[in-house]
């Protein structure tokens, strides 16, 4: 039988129904400021706002607690320049011909292409990987469980972390992604799941004006 995990007492501060709302509506203020933006400044973002952002992402609740995540901080930028030119390699076949004509056509509206000039200007890029499985102390390969879950909820922890101190990101996929891997020298164990380009954004800069769902949309009360 495996150990269980020891206990310790819990309680949270219980507020009145308004205090609750007011809280609630205090944070979707905060989190409707989000938008996906590739213009960034080149202004040096606060280390330490970066390494809160990435501990409030590590308390994310996952799979059997294998907590199946690391994040890389890259801002040297030899090391962008070359996460850069690797993407928009992968990119170019994307756009080329590896993506289909229902995808093209979805992404024609936010007018992007295998261009990533954001990966070097960004003054900084958070490379979340995933630990598809782990090591003992004697160096024995452990399961991991729910691990596209669990990194999943870490990265949205992050990205609201990030929002919320007043700084910009963009969620970018490129695909395939091994060579985020290779670059940044990560073991075999990990495998990239998402590029962040973190900053402030640029003097001017725009984004696509898109409309949300509305509520009832997306909530169903049964």
């Amino acid at each position: 039988m495996s150990e269980q995990f020891p206990t310790i007492p819990y309680s949270r501060q219980r507020y009145t129904a308004g205090e609750s709302a007011a809280r609630a509506r205090e944070f979707l203020d905060t989190i409707l400021l989000r938008r996906s933006v590739r213009e960034f400044s080149g202004d040096p973002v606060p280390p330490e706002v970066v390494s809160l952002a990435i501990a409030a992402a590590a308390a994310a609740p996952s799979g059997a607690n294998m907590q199946p995540w690391k994040f890389v901080v890259v801002h040297d930028p030899e090391l962008k320049r070359r996460i850069r030119e690797a993407a928009e390699e992968e990119e170019r076949l994307n756009y080329g011909g590896r993506m289909p004509e229902e995808w093209l056509r979805a992404l024609a509206p936010l007018q992007t292409d295998w261009r990533k000039e954001f990966l070097e200007i960004a003054p900084a890029l958070i490379v979340v990987f995933k630990e598809e499985y782990g090591f003992s102390a004697e160096g024995e390969r452990i399961a991991h469980y729910y691990v596209n879950e669990s990194v999943g909820i870490a990265c949205g922890f992050l990205l609201a972390a990030l929002n919320a101190a007043g700084l910009v990101t963009l969620t970018h996929t490129p695909s395939p992604m091994g060579f985020l891997r290779d670059i940044l020298g990560r073991p075999r164990n990990e495998k990239a799941f998402l590029l962040i380009p973190v900053g402030y954004p640029a003097e001017g800069c725009r984004v696509p004006d898109l409309r949300r769902k509305d509520l009832h949309e997306v909530m169903v009360v049964r």
